[in-house]
Order: C-alpha cells, then sequence, then structure tokens
C-alpha cells in the first residue's frame, strides 16, 4: 500500500513539474516581459505672460503631468517673472523647459537664465527651448542663412523656390545677387562715397535669359549732382537708354562685351545642390545656437519644435527635438522621420500636440490628443506636450465656440484626454517606449523634402521633379508594409545603417 501510494505521489510529481515547465515555456513564448520604460515627460506649455495665470495652470494639471513648458516670448526679457512661474512649477513637482528666441534684451536675460537654472532647479531644468519650427520656417517662409565659406556673406530663400541672395558687405559696398528659378540674376550694389555722401548711388545689373542686360545707376540723394541711368545692353552690342522713347543707340557708356559673361556669374551661385544648402542649413543653426543660446553649454539641453527636417535639426546641435502632430493622416510618416532621425543619432524626441486648424484655431478633440500621445510613447518617445496658447482668442472645439480661459486654450475635454493619458499608458505597466524600429527606409543624401504631400518641393528652394516623386512614393509603399516599425533616415556616411535594421530599403527601390 505504501509502495503504491509512494509510486503515485511520484507520477503526480513528475506531471506537475512537466505541466510547470511546459507552462513555462508557453508564457515566455506569448507573453513576453515589458520591457523596462524610458523616463517620459508629459507636459503642456504656457505662452502667457500673467504669473497667476500660469500657477492656475499648473495646479490644474500637476496631477497627470510632469513637465510645464514656459514658451512666452513676452517673459523671455522678464527675468522676475520667469523665475517665478519656474519656482511655483518646480514647487509644484514639475519639471521645466524654458523659451528663448534669442539671448534676451540689453541683459542677456538667456544667459542669466541658463547660468541659473542649474543650480537652482537642478534635475527639474531640463533645458531650453531655443528659437522655433527652424526646418518649416525654411521651407514656408523666408529664411537667411550664413555662407560656409565666409561668415561675412549670407543667404537668403525664398518660402516659393524663387532665389537665393549672396550677401557681401564692406566699408564702402552692400552686395547682393539674386540667382532666379528662371534663369535670371539680379545684382544690386549700394555704393558709399565717404568725400561726397551726396554722391551715394544703387546700382542694379540684370541678366535677362535672352541675353539682354539692364543695367541702372540712381543716385540716393536728390542734392546729388548725378543723373539716373537706365539703360539696356543688347547681345549684338547695341546700347539702349530705357528713357529714350525713340530707341536711339547710345555709343558712350560701353558695350555688353564691358560685363562679366552671363555664365560665370550664374556658376558663382552659392547654392547649386542639395549638399549646399544642407550644409548652410546646419552650419547657421549651429552659428545662432553658439552665439546665441549662450554657447551651447554642455550643461544645458537645446529643445525646439519642428515640422520637417529633423536630422539636419539634429546635426546643428539640438539635443531633443518635438515633432509636431496636427492630428492628419501624415503624422505616423512624421513619427518615422523624427525617430528615425533619433536613433540613428543617439539623440531623444518627443511629440509636440498642435491645433487641428491655426487659422479659425480649432482644437483637436480629446480622441485625437490621447491617441497621438500614446502612438508617440510606443514608437519609442519620451515627452509628450500639448501646445496650449494664451490669449482671448475665439477656438472651435467639438463644435461649439468657447473663449479661452485662465488655463488658456484648452478645454475640459483636452485635459481630460492628458489625464487618461497619464494614467493608461505612462503609468501602466504593460505600456512601454523603450522600443527601437526594425526596419528602415533610407532618403537620398542631404534630401531636405518636407514630404508632406507628393508636391512637395525640397530645401524650400528646389520644385518638385523626379527624385521628390520617387521618394514619396517609397516613402507612401513603405509606411504601408512596415506601419510604426519604420525609421526613416538618411544616407549619412557618418550614421550608417549596417547591422542596425533587419531591413533597410533605398529611396529608389520598390519594396
Amino acid at each position: 500500500m505504501n509502495r503504491r501510494l509512494a509510486i503515485c505521489l511520484s507520477i503526480t510529481l513528475i506531471v506537475v513539474i512537466v505541466v510547470s515547465t511546459y507552462a513555462a515555456i508557453e508564457s515566455s513564448w506569448f507573453a513576453a516581459p515589458v520591457a523596462a520604460k524610458k523616463p517620459f515627460y508629459v507636459g503642456v506649455t504656457y505662452c502667457g505672460n500673467n504669473v497667476t495665470e500660469a500657477e492656475q495652470l499648473i495646479d490644474r494639471v500637476k496631477g497627470y503631468t510632469n513637465l510645464l513648458v514656459v514658451q512666452s516670448g513676452p517673459l523671455m526679457d522678464n527675468f522676475t517673472r520667469m523665475e517665478q512661474i519656474c519656482d511655483y512649477a518646480v514647487y509644484s513637482g514639475l519639471n521645466i523647459i524654458v523659451y528663448y528666441s534669442r539671448n534676451g534684451d540689453a541683459n542677456n536675460t538667456c544667459s542669466q537664465f541658463a547660468n541659473v537654472a542649474p543650480s537652482r532647479y537642478g534635475s527639474h531644468f531640463l533645458g531650453l527651448y531655443f528659437n522655433d519650427e527652424p526646418g518649416g520656417k525654411l521651407l514656408d517662409h523666408y529664411s537667411n542663412m550664413l555662407l560656409k565659406v565666409n561668415t561675412d556673406d549670407s543667404i537668403s530663400v525664398d518660402s516659393n523656390g524663387q532665389y537665393d541672395s549672396f550677401w557681401n558687405t564692406t566699408t564702402s559696398i552692400s552686395k547682393a545677387i539674386s540667382f532666379l528659378n528662371s534663369g535670371e540674376i539680379d545684382i544690386w550694389a549700394s555704393y558709399i562715397n565717404f568725400q561726397n555722401p551726396t554722391d551715394d548711388v544703387n546700382n542694379e545689373t540684370v541678366y535677362c535669359t535672352n541675353g539682354t542686360i539692364y543695367f541702372s545707376s540712381t543716385p540716393t540723394s536728390t542734392e546729388s549732382k548725378l543723373e539716373p541711368l537706365y539703360l539696356w545692353y543688347l547681345p549684338n552690342g547695341t546700347v539702349l537708354d530705357k528713357l529714350d522713347k525713340n530707341g536711339v543707340a547710345v555709343t558712350v557708356y560701353g558695350s555688353i562685351s564691358g560685363f562679366e559673361p552671363y555664365r560665370q556669374v550664374w556658376d558663382s551661385r552659392p547654392i547649386k545642390t542639395y549638399s549646399d544648402l544642407a550644409n548652410d542649413y546646419v552650419y547657421t543653426q549651429r552659428h545662432y545656437l553658439g552665439t546665441d543660446a549662450i554657447g551651447n553649454s554642455s550643461n544645458v539641453n537645446l529643445f525646439t519644435s519642428d515640422y520637417a527636417l529633423y536630422w539636419f535639426d539634429y546635426k546643428a546641435g539640438y539635443n531633443t527635438l518635438f515633432a509636431e502632430l496636427f492630428g492628419t493622416k501624415t503624422d505616423s510618416q512624421t513619427l518615422a522621420l523624427i525617430k528615425g532621425a533619433a536613433d540613428m543619432q543617439g539623440k531623444s524626441w518627443g511629440a509636440m500636440i498642435e491645433w487641428a486648424n491655426r487659422t479659425t484655431i480649432t482644437l483637436q478633440t480629446g480622441t485625437q490628443i490621447y491617441n497621438e500621445m500614446r502612438q508617440a510613447y510606443r514608437d519609442g518617445a519620451e515627452y509628450a506636450v500639448v501646445f496650449n496658447y494664451q490669449g482671448e482668442q475665439q477656438v472651435q472645439n467639438n463644435n461649439s465656440t468657447t473663449t479661452s480661459s485662465s488655463s488658456g486654450l484648452l478645454q475640459a475635454t483636452q485635459f481630460a484626454a492628458m489625464e487618461k493619458f497619464w494614467s493608461n499608458v505612462v503609468e501602466n505597466p504593460k505600456e512601454t517606449n523603450n522600443v527601437k524600429a526594425k526596419d528602415a527606409l533610407v532618403l537620398p543624401a542631404s534630401f531636405g523634402g518636407g514630404m508632406r504631400n507628393k508636391d512637395d518641393g525640397t530645401w524650400g528652394y528646389w520644385n518638385p521633379d523626379n527624385t521628390t516623386q520617387q521618394v514619396w512614393n517609397t516613402l507612401q509603399s513603405s509606411l504601408a508594409k512596415y506601419g510604426s516599425k519604420l525609421d526613416i533616415v538618411y544616407d549619412d556616411s557618418a550614421y550608417p545603417t549596417a547591422g542596425r535594421y533587419q531591413h533597410v530599403v533605398y529611396w529608389n527601390q520598390t519594396t
């Protein structure tokens, strides 16, 4: 009897061990543990200039956020108010990021604050939010850049891709050369006569695409004794006075052979390739960050938001970028671009949740905000910030019109979405932001495409062409195939993809 009992117990024990082992194996196969979370910051911006309003906003969100971004132009020059708001935020348990678009007023308030903040706030001071949307402004606005070859020269790139201006200034001459995409060249020069300032003149030389050169010289002073000149130099050597309605040729002003040849001038343009513009963009941003952002001190992290050119913003010196999300179908593409740039260059990134429409100031719904923050988190972000403009403005919110309050334009629906995200995602042990993409799409070297639609140009300068069309097609097919697992990176020898991804697709191949 005892022997039978011992045999039964042994068999039972063996069965238990086998079943437990199988269950453990099954569990490891089908329920892998969630990776440890990376530090994550949930925040809101304050864009006003009122200490009491800022404190009210902090009190409203401190239960489900851990970050306040003070993004206020007026506060840049008001060191006292900036300190009061930051003191209250840190006292309330929040971390802070502070915005400056320059070194502040004559007292260099940016430098003052950056020198005081690390010791005053310790680890709660995350860094400076310096400038805003540098890449987007280049694509959609008029941007000035420094020439890498000579810091005394600068380039102006028009938002419509019409021209770049090459400026050169000496003690007596200011000169600008504009190279239009049409092929026309416009050279403007101002000459200063120190001996007789009344004889200062402005000269303009225009190279037309038909071979004609237009030249004008006009005195800047009404007291000048110089006569203005308006001349047409024709390719056949004829010179016409524009003021002479009879079209009689003049012979005292030389001929077209006295001008520098068109091809020689055209070939002198500072921007010829993607690489030229990419290098000047990175060089210019590094200059501004080094000059205006207190020399990019090693103990001060630099942040900004953007909606394009993340790869080049990181190369310029930013430590962390916020990708702007607008609740549109291109948000998944935006996330692939920002995380690809950050992953490859060893930087951090986050999402800035923007308005759905800035023209009518339409807020995104609570559901949109929640979904965007959650997707950014699952894609590996370390920050999620909701933009909250401060001002007495009408805002469209869930089919109704409301007015901003002391908390800003955000309403109860948006705050509820942030609170839900905090509890359901950030505090959820089953959710992690510690992820890496497995697949990559490699874009052409120095390609500054906006990639917001198939007709978007490049660097705000070149019109769409076969390259932009092919990039767009491959981009859409890659997103459809790989989804949130995709990183969008660049063909850059400093950041090779070899050994980094399981699948790599190049822009000029099919997926």
